[in-house]
């Protein structure tokens, strides 16, 4: 028979999903899994489940939070030679990668795709502060994910992001950095920069067509302007235009950034060390169950 491991946040989003956990053991049993169900219990500890579900090969590894959850689970699978088909049941408050391929947050649905989607190779991104689904960044806002209450991410959901966001609007940063990527670098003050494999950060569409198997990541980069940057999120965030003024955007398979700003990366939504950084795209090297539509739209290698 097939075997299955489920590894769970219990705090994650409104802290529900254990309430649902025997029902969703139940629908893998009835499909023929044995299925080992794993509730993590302190940070970082899926890392060492998702390792020990290598180790032990299961086929199918089912991930349910919200993207912190995924991200220490990709950690611990990165880490292993083998890895198993990975399913995502996303139950945190915003789950951009979950957005990006149209998993539902309905436990009930994101189990349907894992029963009969169809598998993606998706790439993850290596780096010398560890391994990433969906975005690095490092400037204004980037820290909102994990400096923002609990308790307000339980009771308020997305618009506690936004509390803490009013926060940060009169502090933004100047950054100065070199960027080595495929096609040559760029040197300059920066107030934000992203490195994103997704349609999706902090919910908003920074990427339009994304692709997901490419080998590359997008990078985009917002120059300093003073009394202007806030502008140029709004923009870039919200209308999205193909071209704007102080913001640079291109793909690269390789990509070192140089900086000496004590302004710490976020590492898909999880705090990463401040400084250099140098990542490595691993190509289609994360197999995960999409809906066929999905995998049509943003897995063109495939």
């Amino acid at each position: 028979m097939k075997t299955c491991t489920i590894i769970y946040n219990p705090v994650s989003g409104k802290k529900d999903f254990e309430d649902k956990v025997d029902g969703v053991k139940k629908r893998f049993e009835e499909n023929g899994y044995i299925v080992t169900v794993k509730a993590t219990e302190k940070p970082k500890h899926a890392i060492l489940l998702a390792k020990e579900a290598s180790c032990n090969k299961v086929d199918l590894l089912v991930v349910s939070g919200g993207d912190g959850t995924f991200h220490e689970c990709l950690n611990g699978l990165a880490a292993c030679e083998f890895r198993p088909l990975v399913g995502y049941i996303p139950t945190g408050t915003t789950c951009d990668l979950a957005n990006t391929l149209k998993i539902s947050k309905k436990v009930n649905k994101a189990v349907d795709i894992i029963l009969n989607g169809e598998v993606a190779k998706m790439d993850y991104t290596n780096s010398n502060k560890g391994t990433f689904a969906y975005v690095t960044a490092i400037g204004t806002y980037v820290d909102i994910s994990y400096v923002t209450d609990s308790k307000l991410k339980k009771y308020l959901g997305v618009f506690a992001y936004f509390l803490t966001g009013i926060k940060e609007f009169f502090t933004i940063p100047m950054i100065k950095t070199k960027i080595e990527h495929d096609d040559g670098f760029l040197r300059g003050y920066y107030s934000l920069i992203l490195v994103v494999n997704s349609k999706k950060v902090a919910g908003f569409n920074i990427v339009t067509n994304p692709i997901l198997d490419d080998g590359k990541v997008d990078v985009v980069v917002y120059k300093y302007i003073p009394l202007f940057n806030n502008l140029l999120y709004f923009i870039s965030f919200i209308l999205s235009p193909k071209i704007l003024p102080g913001v640079r955007k291109f793909k690269t398979s390789k990509l070192k950034i140089y900086t000496d700003h004590p302004h710490k990366w976020n590492m898909d939504g999880e705090e990463a060390n401040s400084g250099n950084l140098n990542i490595q795209v691993q190509k289609q090297a994360l197999n995960i169950i999409v809906k066929p539509s999905v995998k049509e739209k943003y897995f063109k290698e495939q």
